[in-house]
């Protein structure tokens, strides 16, 4: 990644609907050909945040500068950023290939580069022989596929997806996710990937920021911020149990969790539910306190209703949000 000026400078951002805060004092620095995932639960502020990047809302506080220049008032189509949301939106009446070729002909290039350019996002993206067919005849996939292309066929500085794997059926997601990497990746695409699938986010991002109720709470490659949650919403979000007692507040993983015998350190709870998960057993267990609490371990499977010890080897120190 590039040590220059970032593609993408965001400024304590901030935005309002009918005067309550979406979100607020986002600040953002994204580098060339950066892949930057924003996670978040839904409501968090990750799409108005989007939105006032592209320009299709507005900001009630703060600047966005795009390679140097303050775009913040500017309309969304003197931006060189593209948002391509959950709903591929393809021109219905129009083929795959104009579809693609849209965006690029009315920047007014030569018919000939155009068409080079999406031949090359076609070979890119896997859709040879789907060129003459209309959006009616592609499954959820392809679609997303050709609204990749037509984005990419545009040329922007930066490229924003929102959860664009959202209504893809579950044995699709894993290769679309995977793809879309790779393609961003091989055309030097700079872009920000908003989602609240954890597991996506976690395996996309060069970068990961955390977003909770539209605060900017973590930001980091995703080892780190996984690894070192530091605060009670972030830790329970990336999937880890939480435990008080009078030395502290702890994060513990679901696979760091162990089943010991009564009289141990540790904390005493009750199997709520428990089953296999692939090649794992999940155990879901309710603590004295009322506290749900999550393991996974190869281990037997203890049936309902059994009274159990818990302790672990490995937690992370958390602060009280």
């Amino acid at each position: 990644m590039s040590s220059s000026r970032p593609v993408l400078e965001v400024e304590r951002l901030s935005a309002a609907w009918d005067g309550i805060p979406v979100f607020r004092d986002v600040s953002l620095r994204i580098p060339e050909g950066e892949f930057f995932v924003l996670l978040g639960p839904n409501g968090s502020g990750k799409t108005t945040l989007l939105r006032c990047l592209a320009g299709l809302e507005r900001p009630t506080a703060g600047s966005v500068r795009l390679d140097g220049v303050d775009v913040t008032r500017q309309p969304p189509h003197r931006r060189g950023i593209v948002l391509m949301f959950q709903d591929p939106a393809l021109f219905p009446h129009r083929s795959v290939y104009e579809n693609i070729a849209y965006a690029a002909l009315l920047q007014h290039r030569p018919a000939a580069e155009v068409r080079e350019e999406v031949g090359r996002l076609v070979a890119l993206l896997h859709l040879e022989g789907f060129e003459d067919r209309r959006p009616h005849q592609l499954s959820g996939g392809e679609l997303q596929r050709v609204a990749l292309a037509r984005t990419l066929a545009a040329r922007p500085r930066l490229v924003l997806l929102d959860e664009p794997f959202a209504s893809i059926d579950v044995e699709l997601k894993a290769e679309l996710r995977s793809e879309f990497r790779e393609v961003l990746r091989a055309s030097g695409t700079t872009a920000i990937h908003v989602t609240h699938d954890r597991e996506e986010g976690l395996f996309l991002g060069d970068r990961v920021g955390l977003l909770f109720d539209g605060a900017l709470r973590a930001e980091g490659p995703p080892s780190e911020v996984f690894g070192n949650p530091r605060s009670v919403r972030a830790a329970r979000f990336l999937g880890y149990n939480v435990f008080e007692d009078p030395s502290g507040v702890t994060g513990v993983l679901p696979t760091d969790l162990r089943l010991v015998p009564t009289g141990t350190p540790g904390v005493e709870a009750v199997v709520m539910v428990a089953g296999p998960v692939g090649r794992e057993n999940q155990v879901v267990l309710r603590t004295e306190a009322g506290q749900r609490v999550e393991m996974r371990s190869r281990e037997g499977l203890p049936p309902p209703g059994t009274r159990v010890h818990l302790a672990w080897e490995r937690s992370v120190p958390l602060v009280r949000d």
